[in-house]
C-alpha cells in the first residue's frame, strides 16, 4: 500500500470520527492504568462495568491496597483471569505507592516494569492520558493493519514499527483509536462488513466479505 491510499484512509477515518478515544471509562491515569490491565481478554464493556463501582470505592494505589486482594477479587471476578490481575494490580500499587509517590509515570520502561503492563498497555496509558504520539497495537489494530495492507507484520512489535513509520506524526495520537474502533465494529475477525465499511474501495483484503 502507498502512502497517498494511507492518508486517505486516515482522512476518511478522521471525518467518520473526528475525535476518536478509548472506550474505557476513566477519571485519572490510575484509573485508565487498572482499565487497561483488567482489559486483557475482556472486553471494554464489562471491564466499565466492574470499575464502575471498584472506582467509586477505591481508585488510589492506596484505596486499593487497602481494599485488599480478596475483596478486590470481588468487584473484578466478572472478568476473565481475575485471580492473576488482581495479584498484578496489588503488586503495581505496591510499586506506585513506593517508587513513584502514587502517580502513574510518564515513562515508557518505567511502566513496563508495573505487574501485567506491557507494551501495548503502556502505549494506551501514554497515549490516552499523557497525549503522547504513540500507537498501541492490539489484536483489532493488528487485524486491520494486516488484512487492509496499511502495515503488514508478523507480530504486533512490527506492526507498531511499520505504522510508527508510514502514519503523519499529526494522526498518530488519535490513530490507534481508529482502528481498534474499525476492527471492532466493521472489519471483525469471522465475517468483516465489508459492504459498510468506509475505506472499502481502498483496502486492499482480497477476500472481502459482504453480510447480507
Amino acid at each position: 500500500m502507498n502512502n497517498d491510499k494511507r492518508y486517505e484512509i486516515i482522512l476518511r477515518m478522521q471525518d467518520h470520527t473526528p475525535h476518536p478515544t478509548t472506550e474505557l471509562v476513566y477519571r485519572s491515569p490510575f484509573e485508565l492504568l487498572i482499565a487497561v490491565i483488567l482489559s486483557a481478554q475482556a472486553t471494554d464493556i464489562s471491564v466499565n462495568k466492574a470499575t464502575q463501582i471498584l472506582f467509586s470505592y477505591a481508585n488510589t494505589p492506596q484505596d486499593i491496597i487497602t481494599l485488599g486482594i480478596d475483596n478486590l477479587k470481588i468487584y473484578i471476578k466478572s472478568i476473565g483471569l481475575f485471580n492473576i490481575k488482581a495479584k498484578n494490580i496489588i503488586k503495581t500499587c505496591q510499586i506506585l505507592l513506593e517508587q513513584y509517590k502514587s502517580k502513574v509515570p510518564q515513562n515508557r520502561k518505567k511502566l513496563e516494569t508495573l505487574p501485567g503492563v506491557g507494551r501495548k498497555t503502556a502505549n494506551v496509558v501514554l497515549n490516552s492520558a499523557f497525549g503522547w504520539p504513540t500507537i498501541a497495537v492490539d489484536r483489532h489494530v493488528f487485524r486491520v493493519s494486516n488484512r487492509t495492507r496499511f502495515a503488514r507484520g508478523k507480530n504486533v512489535t512490527l506492526v507498531e514499527k511499520k505504522l510508527l513509520s508510514v502514519v503523519p506524526r499529526e494522526f498518530k495520537k488519535t490513530f490507534h483509536h481508529w482502528f481498534v474502533s474499525h476492527g471492532r465494529y466493521t472489519c471483525t475477525s469471522k465475517k468483516p462488513r465489508c459492504n459498510v465499511c468506509i475505506i472499502r474501495d481502498l483496502c486492499e483484503y482480497d477476500k472481502k466479505y459482504y453480510v447480507k
